[in-house]
């Protein structure tokens, strides 16, 4: 794992890591980790095996026996379990909830914990999620955390909905957001904080392309790639 690049993206629900994450793999030919997505799965197996999320023992068992692949598509990644789409099932706001519930649990997170090294490759990995620095890759040579406040993440969230049809009031989807970031900054097992050595950048006035080109420079200046995309 040492000899293969990695760049960590981690930060609250909303800030932009899964668009940042995707933009640089995507540039620098780099493979790509959703952590979020293989939480949201968990989730999800769960419901279909009506398992509850609070089961830990059982949803360590869904956690280890996941078949799923995450693939190209026109949006960024489409997640396949079992050789179907799930994708647009996943990225629901029960999709959240599902993932926020499963991710405080202890033996789930290890069960997942080696999996999520182990994509780890050549020529290199981007790697989205809430502990990626701090946990999963701490000897990663670029950090990034990355953040936005909770009202401009719900002014988002709330964009993204309304160009799939959906409506969601304001006020619901940041109180929704607020109660992510309190289970997810305070759960027993890997919290979400910034590692130590985690670059921090707050999104909440910058757009996607800004955010980009900052994270594009550092990744140049520390020798990851031969330079700047742009």
């Amino acid at each position: 794992m040492s000899k293969v690049p990695v760049i960590c993206v981690d930060g609250p629900s909303g800030a932009g890591k899964g668009t940042l994450s995707t933009r640089l793999a995507e540039a620098f030919g780099w493979h790509l980790l959703d952590s979020g997505a293989l939480y949201r799965i968990v989730g999800y197996a769960c419901e279909l095996r009506d398992i509850s999320w609070q089961d830990e023992a059982q949803v360590v068992e869904v956690a280890k026996a996941l078949d799923v692949r995450f693939l190209p598509s026109p949006s960024g990644v489409s997640v396949w379990l079992a050789g179907e789409d799930v994708t647009t099932r996943i990225r629901s706001q029960e999709g959240s909830r599902g993932a926020s519930a499963v991710a405080v649990l202890p033996k789930v997170r290890l069960a997942l914990l080696d999996r999520q090294r182990k994509l780890a490759t050549l020529p290199g990995l981007v790697a989205d999620g809430r502990d990626m620095g701090t946990v999963v890759f701490p000897e990663a040579p670029l950090k990034i955390f990355l953040t936005a406040s909770a009202e401009a993440r719900a002014h988002r969230r709330q964009a993204q909905l309304l160009e799939k049809g959906e409506s969601v009031s304001l006020p619901r989807l940041l109180e929704s957001i607020n109660e992510r970031d309190e289970r997810d900054t305070n759960r027993s097992a890997s919290p979400l904080v910034a590692a130590n050595d985690a670059i921090l950048i707050d999104s909440s006035t910058l757009s996607i392309n800004a955010v980009c080109n900052r994270v594009f420079e550092l990744a140049a200046s520390k020798g990851l790639v031969a330079r700047s995309p742009n």
